[in-house]
């Protein structure tokens, strides 16, 4: 917010060059504690080395020249080294009418040469539904080109579907065993849902045959390595990578019954993509490149044939490349998928992979190798590590079935979002198809928000029912308060009329006004930080300064037209931004609930 304050900035360098001869090339304010009196903050320390004098008297002549000097500062103080400043209303007026003109306030137009950024995220394997950990990691990845783009950026939302390996091939296993011929259509269910059971089939008799085969005297180590069922695998990836038709045919097959299901959950999720890569197509490119590392010894092969990497210079450990029989790893793939990237887009400035925190030392390797190989772009990469979502029941796990599905989360989102809205009656009046809407709007609002809102690098607990209600740090909160300002801006007669400069205003106008010209400061922290949770905070606060106003400031008796006038624009600008915050949060602000 300090290029906000030029004046004031220019008035506190006149001071230190007239009184004391310092130059001084930049001034940092900061906003003033909400214990003490005043908007803006100066902390004296770093000067008293070069003014030889106490903070109280550094302040206090500090202050009395501002107060002459800077028509904007009206009072001031000095508590314990930090000089707090009382602006002036027609400074705030001032500051109002400009971004009151301001067309998407907080969000910069993308510019022809604007840097290009690839965002990956979702990036799921094709041997399951997509679960609460997937929904935390789209969302993440979505508001984060959403705030990227708010930022100028050129963005490209890019996933990489895991659609071949040893997962995959063990959902073909138990499907061929068990499956009896079953299709989505002759069960009636999502193709991934049901693909998914398989792969927990998978697990079931796979730990079955272990127990058995441990009963006639294997080691638990020898049992896991000859369980028919995961021989049956690796031979099925085997003739996999070799091109067998029959296998290729089933894998098709079954990959497309998922990338069906997963259609309808992002349309329900309400995330997209510009660019799928699959890493079927993309794992021989990275064949390729161990191939130049080889060349160039930096990768070795061991006497199995397995190639590797020695990063133990690095303070990390040796790193599998390829395995022994040929077939690829996941940073086989994740080698040949960055390089076909630059390949499609050779402007990226950077590529961003939205992946968890539990894949933190995979990432460090995958960035080591290519500045090993001496790739220049090595240095655009960034790991956008996050948290995992526990619920009350523990963590989830796939292959044991008990993950959180996506489609039931979403569901159960919709449906708790309409029993706590009849019971608080937020709905009169609306027709039945759109309180059907807004289940969805509320329910998905509620949930973006509650993850959104969590630093990206800290774990989140989930609570479906805390994250629906109308009061606090919730989704509906703030959509409630949007609501409520377009309901109050449609009775009103809304004019957008001009109004004076020598309004008198009361504190709650003034820290309306303080919080708005913050917005575009937070979006552009959001980006640099890839943080979400700095705007889902930052549109909170906004919301609550509102009805702070709003409960205790009356808009439509205001004594006077230009009141009303300057009341109803203000109002009228936190919906625009509100509105333009969750929209980077990828949620809905509705207009009426």
């Amino acid at each position: 917010m300090k290029q906000i304050y030029t004046s004031i900035e220019q008035a506190v360098v006149s001071f230190f060059k007239e009184e004391f001869e310092i130059p001084l090339d930049e001034i940092s304010f900061q906003q003033t504690k909400k214990e003490f009196e005043g908007e803006l903050t100066l902390v004296l320390f770093p000067y008293l080395r070069q003014t030889k004098t106490s903070p109280d008297i550094l302040g206090q002549r500090l202050g009395d020249f501002l107060v002459v000097q800077a028509p904007e500062v009206t009072t001031y103080n000095v508590v314990k080294g930090f000089l707090n400043l009382s602006l002036s209303d027609a400074f705030y007026i001032s500051q109002f009418k400009a971004l009151k003109v301001i067309g998407n306030f907080g969000i910069q137009a993308v510019a022809e040469n604007a840097p290009t950024v690839l965002i990956e995220y979702s990036s799921p394997n094709t041997n399951k539904p997509l679960h609460l950990g997937h929904i935390r990691n789209n969302l993440l990845g979505h508001a984060v080109a959403n705030i990227l783009s708010a930022n100028g950026k050129r963005v490209i939302r890019a996933q990489i579907i895991n659609d071949r390996g040893i997962h995959i091939c063990k959902s073909m296993v138990a499907w061929k065993r068990y499956g009896q011929g079953e299709t989505p259509q002759s069960q009636k269910i999502k193709g991934d849902q049901l693909v998914g059971h398989y792969y927990v089939k998978f697990d079931q008799v796979y730990k079955e045959e272990i127990k058995a085969l441990m009963a006639k005297g294997q080691t638990e180590e020898q049992a896991k390595q000859q369980a028919s069922i995961l021989q049956e695998a690796q031979n099925l990836l085997r003739l996999w990578e070799a091109g067998d038709k029959e296998t290729r045919a089933l894998w098709k097959q079954m990959n497309q019954w998922v990338y069906d299901g997963f259609e309808l959950t992002y349309k329900n999720l309400g995330v997209f993509f510009d660019r799928l890569y699959y890493e079927s197509e993309t794992y021989l490119l990275g064949k390729d490149i161990i191939e130049e590392g080889l060349a160039k010894n930096i990768f070795y092969k061991k006497e199995d044939g397995s190639v590797w990497i020695d990063l133990t210079d690095e303070g990390l450990d040796e790193k599998l490349l390829l395995r022994a029989d040929g077939t690829a790893v996941y940073i086989t793939q994740d080698l040949g998928t960055a390089h076909q990237r630059l390949t499609d887009f050779p402007s990226l400035s950077e590529m961003v992979y939205t992946v968890g925190n539990e894949q933190d030392y995979h990432f460090k390797v995958l960035f080591l190798v290519f500045k090993k190989l001496g790739y220049t772009w090595a240095n655009a990469l960034f790991h956008l590590s996050y948290g995992m979502v526990d619920l009350p029941s523990g963590k989830m796990k796939s292959r044991e079935g008990t993950v959180v599905d996506a489609d039931d989360l979403i569901e159960q989102m919709r449906s708790t979002a309409k029993d706590i809205s009849e019971g608080v009656g937020k709905l009169e009046g609306l027709k039945e198809q759109e309180k059907k809407n807004l289940y969805h709007t509320v329910g998905l609002g509620a949930l973006k928000y509650y993850i959104l809102k969590v630093d990206p690098k800290k774990r989140i607990l989930f609570d479906p029912k805390e994250s629906v209600d109308f009061n606090g740090n919730t989704g509906p909160f703030i959509q409630y308060t949007h609501a409520r300002i377009k309901t109050l801006l449609s009775k009103a007669s809304y004019g957008q009329h001009s109004f004076s400069d020598k309004l008198v205003l009361d504190a709650k106008e003034r820290a309306i006004i303080q919080q708005l010209l913050l917005f575009p400061e937070v979006v552009t922290q959001a980006g640099q930080q890839y943080s979400p949770a700095l705007v889902a905070n930052y549109v909170y606060d906004l919301v609550k300064v509102f009805n702070t106003f709003y409960q205790n400031i009356n808009v439509l008796l205001a004594k006077d037209l230009q009141q009303k006038e300057f009341r109803l624009s203000l109002c009228a600008k936190v919906a625009e931004v509100i509105a333009n915050a969750c929209a980077l949060l990828g949620i809905e602000a509705p207009d009426r609930m």
